[in-house]
């Protein structure tokens, strides 16, 4: 398996259309972080780059993400990405956690385009 999350300086970015990169976990067999690759973020709105291509073709299948707004939600589904929105601090924590099965989905997105700084956590 293999799990992405928006990050800048190994922190969740809040706002996955305008992060600095991706960063790409591989989990081994036994639930455990195997290697991670970081992923240079195209520029532009998430919903309109190609980066739910390019994260299906390396093997992503989930997303691990602070704010997102439903269109770049949609384009991540409709390519078999599984995103679970409402995340925020270190990424190697976060991916642990969820590896433990503490995380879900805020069900929270953006409404418009602009950066949320509220503090929120994902659901433990």
């Amino acid at each position: 398996m293999k799990i992405a999350v928006p990050t800048r300086d190994n922190f969740v970015d809040s706002h996955f259309g305008h992060c600095e990169a991706y960063t790409v976990f591989t989990i081994n067999e036994n639930k455990q972080i195997e290697k991670t690759e970081m992923l240079p973020s195209p520029q532009g709105c998430g919903c309109k780059s190609n980066i739910a291509g390019v994260l299906r073709e390396k093997g992503v299948s989930v997303m691990l993400a602070g704010n997102m707004g439903g269109g770049a939600l949609n384009v991540l589904s409709n390519h078999g990405i599984q995103v679970y929105r409402g995340c925020a601090g270190d990424v190697r924590q976060l991916v642990e956690l969820f590896l433990q099965g503490k995380i879900a989905d805020s069900g929270m997105g953006c409404q418009h385009h602009e950066h949320h700084d509220d503090g929120h956590v994902c659901n433990h």
